[in-house]
């Protein structure tokens, strides 16, 4: 009894060290180069040994507070688009109080690389090379990180082209000509070339103020805490819970892994696919017996990271004739697990497939054409959405096989992601059309709720604790929440332009998970206001 008294005692100590570890608070006030106070600063604080960086907004009165930050030192900084001010390193945090650190911005210049997609879309000159690029090379980055960030002569953009053309062969390779390439190259070394045609910032040109969206005051009320990841290249595509609370992170990018992140830590443990080239990791995914199931995009199979070998075994589906080796001849992208352990796989260009991991055989649905986003209902049965100008959603009857689909009421839409809430209702993501479906399934009632902004993309998606339903607008470079009951949408900016963030996944604690592929990190976001 007295061991197990001390043991106790040492637990409450320990609990009161931990709970003092992360009550420490960084605040203060950003003001503008008159004095003003300045609302929505990004003001972030990186933790100097794990890395992990907490990002606030400041509020109309110009406050921030960085909260619930555990016991180190922190490099914090401030940003906003045209403006700057002196970082701070190195800042001490200790177990009680709060540190204050204000913040006086002084005018900046806009850069090229600081636009959302819409804007530069919209700013840049007409050409066919733009036109190529739009179509081939924004799906899985934009223009920001990649092109708009740096100057290249023509022989640099060559090499980049050959670059992606290589890398992304299974993609690229049937849809790029010789000719295209050219032509994208030309465009490249005209608009982000040593002699650009475009004046140095985009403020210059008078077509840029219309362009500029605003922010209310509630989208100043969320959180974004996020993680560096082990190096360049990783490209991540998405960060999904297991049940332990650990993440799971496919890697797009040439590392060819996945990687496994200790949210306490930042650290990630990293494992490798036998795939050799482009494997092209699109989704990870853990299973009920402590497996992860991953989809490979550019090789078109399913692979499975066993937790006892810690080793990636991979299943090769068969590609449509005269197509081998290409995307459009097979490619596995968004994966889930039914209760049955029967592994589903979306595909752009080809079928729904069902993977039994008993007989490792491949089933296809040849009715679904060119599905992307997926889930499973309470019944086990997989709903889908076809990614395609006459796309439909639907589901596949677990028991039977039977498909059973739903046209939308918006006709070229271009259905992506799919969820299902805590009550049965699926909400479906008109890409092109900038709207959310929300379908009935017992009485086949369907509405479409309008997404604001100029071009708004809703891609990734995501139900929250209150089934509000989270959507990344791909081309506006924001995120924003519709409340289900009313229709409102509330939209909030994000700390980075490009985010390109492929699926939001709800963890126990309530946050909502995301990757940047373009700005290589995971992370989530926590709204705290009503």
């Amino acid at each position: 009894m007295r061991a197990l008294g001390r043991c106790a005692g040492l637990a409450v100590i320990l609990s009161l060290a931990a709970l003092q570890a992360w009550s420490t608070t960084i605040s203060g006030t950003v003001r503008d180069p008159s004095g003003q106070p300045f609302r929505g600063a990004f003001v972030s604080a990186q933790n100097t040994e794990t890395e992990i960086t907490t990002i606030v907004l400041s509020d109309r009165q110009g406050r921030y507070r960085l909260e619930d930050l555990p016991v180190g030192r922190y490099d914090v900084s401030t940003k906003a688009t045209g403006l700057k001010s002196d970082p701070r390193s190195n800042v001490s945090v200790g177990a009680t109080g709060t540190v204050t650190i204000n913040f006086n911005l002084q005018t900046d210049l806009v850069r090229w690389s600081d636009l959302s997609l819409h804007q530069l879309w919209t700013l840049l000159p007409a050409g066919r090379g733009k036109d190529l690029l739009q179509r081939q090379c924004s799906a899985c980055h934009g223009l920001q990180t990649r092109m708009a960030a740096t100057r290249r002569d023509e022989a640099g953009w060559r090499r980049a082209m050959d670059y992606m053309l290589e890398s992304e062969r299974p993609r690229l390779g049937t849809r790029v000509s010789e000719e295209d390439a050219d032509e994208m190259v030309s465009y490249l070394t005209q608009v982000f070339g040593m002699d650009s045609i475009l004046p140095r910032s985009p403020t210059e040109l008078p077509e840029y103020q219309p362009t500029v969206r605003s922010f209310p005051d509630e989208a100043m009320n969320i959180v974004y805490v996020e993680y560096e990841m082990p190096g360049p290249n990783r490209h991540p595509f998405s960060a999904a819970p297991d049940q332990e609370g650990y993440l799971w992170l496919p890697y797009f990018g040439a590392a060819n892994a996945i990687g496994r992140l200790d949210t306490d830590t930042g650290e990630i443990e990293e494992f490798p696919v036998p795939h050799e080239g482009t494997a092209g990791i699109h989704t990870a995914v853990a299973a009920p017996d402590g497996s992860v199931w991953l989809g490979e995009q550019a090789s078109n199979k399913l692979g499975r990271w066993d937790p006892v070998t810690r080793t990636v075994t991979e299943y090769q589906d068969r590609y449509k004739p005269g197509l081998e080796g290409s995307e459009d001849g097979g490619s596995k992208h968004t994966v889930r697990v039914d209760p049955r352990g029967i592994v589903w796989g979306t595909a752009v260009g080809a079928n729904l497939t069902a993977f039994d991991p008993r007989t490792r055989e491949f089933s296809h649905y040849t009715e679904v054409v060119s599905p992307y986003g997926i889930d499973i209902d309470s019944d086990g049965n997989p709903w889908f959405a076809e990614f395609s100008p006459t796309g439909a959603f639907g589901k596949v009857d677990a028991e039977t096989g039977e498909v059973t689909k739903w046209e939308p009421q918006t006709q070229g839409g271009w259905p992506r992601r799919l969820e299902i809430d805590s009550k049965g209702i699926v909400w479906v993501a008109l890409y092109r059309a900038g709207k959310i479906i929300r379908f009935d399934p017992q009485t086949e009632d369907m509405r479409e709720f309008e997404l604001p902004g100029p071009e708004p993309t809703p891609y990734a998606l995501g139900i929250d604790q209150n089934d509000y339903i989270w959507y990344s607008s791909d081309r506006m470079d924001s995120i924003g929440r519709l409340d289900p009951n009313t229709g409102e949408v509330l939209e909030f900016p994000y700390p980075y332009s490009e985010n390109m963030m492929k699926e939001f996944f709800l963890d126990s604690e309530g946050r909502m998970w995301y990757a940047s592929p373009p700005n290589n990190r995971v992370g989530y976001f926590v709204y705290q206001g009503n």
